[in-house]
């Protein structure tokens, strides 16, 4: 009787996942809605990634992660506020509060998350980094670079890559370290440094918008780091957590299933189970993160799954997708199943 008994317990138990999930603190959502607005920190001068567009508005693959939050805590992607962030503000402003979350050219890494208070939600964009050097200076690979002077930003895994490199292949080093994103770009376009480094992707985003001067600066092919960058929340909000990281799988599930955000009405009446869970049609999981059932489906529909909104943002670069594929296209992004 006593198994019996437990058994019982533990079937009506998962019956209501929902209703267990509801009492869990959720201050930073609770923050959000009462403001009425989303604070999202980025980095600016990132086209592609994070940039004012010639609108004036916010674009790119991180500001896409912000408008998704929105999205599914208002069903309005655009009730976010942007802040402009540096490598050397950008951790403590999410630390003292002053924004909801990090959605910018941010590493994942052990010491960021294990000493700083902070957790990572996931992987947005795979990057690595890489060198850009001027096309006259004849150099075609980085083993080449020994003695060079080389602009970097200070406080970044960027600088601590770069003096990895150096020191494992016994080459000597003059690091150039600046403050901004845009001196150290004036500094390298003035040849105050023989290379800059930065990750590849925004190394690319940076050739392109020369415009007619691209072709006088060379992306050497050495890729010297991984570098995962995804959204960063503050450690001890669980439901804002899981908000953000679930926001983070929405585009990436809605390419699994085919939806897109001109299909996505049509797809509400798609009989597969998991589409049905997924743009909430059933299984209460808006109301398991603490938001309404549709919150995927609002994600989709204003946002875009994420080849739109790679499309969109980064296609214009030139690069390619690469690893940040669907697994099922030869690519190691691999969301977790939305049941």
């Amino acid at each position: 009787m006593r198994l019996l008994a437990a058994l019982l317990f533990a079937g009506a138990a998962l019956l209501r996942p929902a209703a267990a999930q509801t009492s869990i603190p959720a201050p930073t959502l609770d923050a959000v809605r009462a403001r009425g607005h989303l604070i999202c920190g980025t980095a600016p001068n990132l086209p592609g990634f994070a940039a004012v567009d010639g609108r004036g508005e916010w674009a790119g693959l991180y500001v896409d992660v912000c408008r998704a939050v929105a999205a599914a805590v208002f069903g309005d992607a655009s009730r976010v506020r942007y802040v402009a962030t540096t490598t050397q503000n950008r951790l403590p402003m999410l630390q003292t509060g002053e924004i909801d979350i990090l959605a910018s050219n941010t590493t994942w890494t052990l010491t960021r998350e294990a000493s700083l208070g902070l957790e990572f939600t996931g992987v947005t964009f795979y990057d690595g980094q890489g060198f850009l050097v001027r096309r006259s200076l004849g150099v075609t690979s980085a083993r080449q670079l020994a003695g060079a002077t080389v602009c970097v930003q200070p406080g970044t895994t960027t600088e601590l890559n770069l003096a990895d490199y150096f020191r494992r292949n016994a080459m000597q080093l003059t690091p150039l370290v600046i403050d901004t994103l845009e001196e150290v770009r004036s500094a390298f376009l003035s040849g105050r440094c023989d290379a800059y480094t930065i990750g590849r992707a925004a190394l690319a985003a940076f050739r392109a918008g020369l415009g007619g001067q691209a072709d006088e600066f060379v992306l050497l092919p050495e890729v010297i780091s991984k570098e995962p960058l995804g959204p960063v929340v503050r450690k001890g909000d669980q439901r804002w957590f899981d908000l953000v990281r679930w926001s983070g799988f929405a585009p990436l599930l809605a390419e699994e299933f085919g939806i897109t955000s001109s299909n996505v009405e049509a797809r509400l009446n798609d009989p597969d189970p998991e589409v049905q869970r997924f743009l909430g049609r059933s299984g209460g999981f808006g109301t398991i993160l603490g938001v309404r059932d549709d919150w995927a489906f609002q994600i989709v529909r204003q946002v875009g799954n994420y080849a739109e909104s790679w499309d969109r943002n980064v296609t214009p670069l030139g690069l390619d997708r690469g690893v940040n594929r669907l697994w099922t296209d030869g690519g190691i992004h691999y969301p977790p199943p939305a049941r």
